[in-house]
């Protein structure tokens, strides 16, 4: 007989698809994404305090609490709240309700004020949007003590199946679905915080060696506890199925309070709950590797990796060398190094990386493809493995690489003006230093050294931090700008003048910086 479809009802949660539901967390990426999310942080405080329907001049009065405990809470008197509000009631975060309570005449009924409160999609997403904002490494850990209420549970469901206890079996299979699914975020985070720590090690060894007492012993802990109980909990799983798998399923079905789930959704779903749980603890072949199995394997290379990563770093910490130590040697060697083609060579030893000798590879037929096409569009050519790795088209030099072609009289006409310019700039910089800024103007070559030396200035600049001096250094000379509130520096040049708001600029000399005479002679 056909089963009969129920439809679905259209209320509640079901009336966001899916293309609703991603545009709950659109507030996360607005420009104003702060002032959103203090907002939602004011509807979640006033919640709590079992007040749901918020005016705006609700929200404004929980904003104002807000700021007055939370420095980086925008006061309410700086935003927009109406604006706010109708921009998180569009997205589907807040639903928008009149209120004729306060009304006191038909013009104030007719003009009744809104009142917001949270969409049960919108909470659930601000809630989402709270845990990442809160999540820290202390949350990833591995709980050794869930597996004894695991076995307990297990035993109380036997005998809750056995007796016909639909209720407590109900019960009991849903704190077990709950517990399995606690182990396997909490191991995710666990693996993941492992694997974050041995990326970073090098760079704070320190954080590293903090805690790995802690960490091993957690680990051992947790993996002693795992192989202590795991086949006791098989044992219990079959003791369960022993009671009646099918009667179980059915128990537990019927005492699901889901009101819009049909009676064989219902089994399908616990039916399906319980084979998850069966291949975490027991899985139905021998062959057949458990859940369980895995996360012990997956625990003992977690003590070996951390053990690795203890020796690398002892390692390091005695001889001294460490990516820090490392890289700065190598920048000794580059500033050390004699010549250009030394130096290019030493690039060559220590990266590896070759000219990319399959760019600009023609189209066999390149009339074939109309010039108004972007490169989006034209048909890509197709290029050979062999080319790619070793510069030679197939079939020649028997895999070897190509000769690479590195064009010595055009690489030295390149460096030649590269030198000469630099030597311009040497030159003009040495002049910046030698009168005062302001009494005369800049030539030329004098404006584009200052320009260049503000852009290195202004590129160093730190958000946020206001009021404090910026400096740049190169060709010769040290630049600075120092915060003068009300005034500015007039510089004039042979182009116009240059003004500075808020700064006063001194030049000095720099020696460090000056490119050394070989560099500048030597081709």
């Amino acid at each position: 007989m056909e089963e009969i479809q129920t439809p679905r009802p259209a209320f509640g949660l079901d009336v966001f698809g899916l293309d609703d539901r991603m545009r709950l967390f659109g507030y996360v990426t607005a420009d104003n994404r702060l002032a959103y999310l203090w907002v939602l942080r004011a509807f979640d405080a006033a919640r709590a305090n079992y007040q749901v329907l918020l005016h705006t001049s609700d929200v404004g009065t929980a904003l104002a609490g807000l700021h007055g405990t939370h420095g980086d809470c925008p006061d309410p008197a700086d935003l927009e709240l109406p604006r706010l509000l109708d921009a998180l009631v569009e997205w589907g975060v807040l639903d928008r309700s009149q209120d004729g309570t306060r009304a006191t005449t038909l013009a104030e009924y007719r003009n009744r004020h809104s009142v917001y409160q949270f969409t049960e999609a919108g909470f659930r997403a601000h809630r989402a949007v709270e845990s990442v904002l809160a999540a820290t490494m202390d949350d990833a850990t591995l709980s050794r003590l869930v597996f004894a209420d695991l076995l307990a549970d297990l035993v109380a469901l036997a005998s809750a199946n056995a007796a016909g206890d639909a209720e407590e079996v109900y019960r009991k299979l849903n704190r077990l679905d709950r517990a399995l699914a606690d182990i396997a975020e909490r191991a995710a985070r666990f693996y993941h915080m492992l694997g974050d720590l041995s990326r970073t090690n090098d760079a704070r060894p320190e954080t590293f060696l903090a805690h790995k007492d802690a960490l091993l012993a957690h680990l051992r802990d947790f993996h002693d506890e795992l192989q202590r109980y795991t086949p006791r909990l098989r044992e219990a799983v079959y003791a369960v199925e022993d009671t009646g798998l099918e009667r179980m399923i059915e128990a537990a079905a019927e005492a699901d309070e889901r009101i819009f789930r049909t009676p064989a959704e219902r089994l399908a779903d616990w039916g399906r709950r319980w084979d998850g749980l069966r291949s975490w603890l027991a899985p139905p072949d021998t062959d057949q590797v458990s859940e369980a199995d895995r996360l012990s394997d997956a625990t003992i290379s977690a003590i070996g990796d951390v053990l690795a990563l203890l020796r690398r770093v002892t390692e390091a910490r005695r001889g001294g060398v460490s990516r820090e130590s490392q890289l700065r040697h190598l920048a000794a060697w580059f500033t050390a190094v004699g010549s250009q083609e030394a130096a290019h060579a030493l690039f060559d030893a220590t990266f590896a990386l070759g000219g990319p000798r399959h760019v600009s590879v023609a189209h066999g037929d390149p009339e074939a493809i109309p010039t108004r096409h972007s490169w989006w569009e034209a048909p890509a050519v197709e290029l050979s493995r062999t080319l790619v790795e070793a510069g030679r088209a197939p079939g020649q030099g028997n895999g070897r690489p190509a000769r690479l072609d590195r064009s010595p009289e055009s690489r030295a006409r390149l460096r030649r003006a590269q030198l000469a310019q630099e030597r311009r700039s040497v030159e003009a910089a040495a002049g910046l230093v030698e009168f005062a800024v302001g009494e005369q103007p800049l030539d030329e070559a004098q404006a584009a050294v200052l320009l260049r030396l503000l852009d290195i200035a202004l590129a160093a600049r730190v958000p946020g931090r206001q009021g404090v001096a910026m400096a740049a250094a190169a060709y010769g000379v040290r630049l600075t700008l120092l915060p003068a509130p009300g005034r500015f520096t007039a510089v004039p040049t042979a182009a116009g003048t240059l003004y500075l708001d808020g700064f006063t600029l001194s030049i000095g000399p720099a020696d460090h910086t000056a490119a050394r005479e070989r560099e500048l002679v030597a081709v």
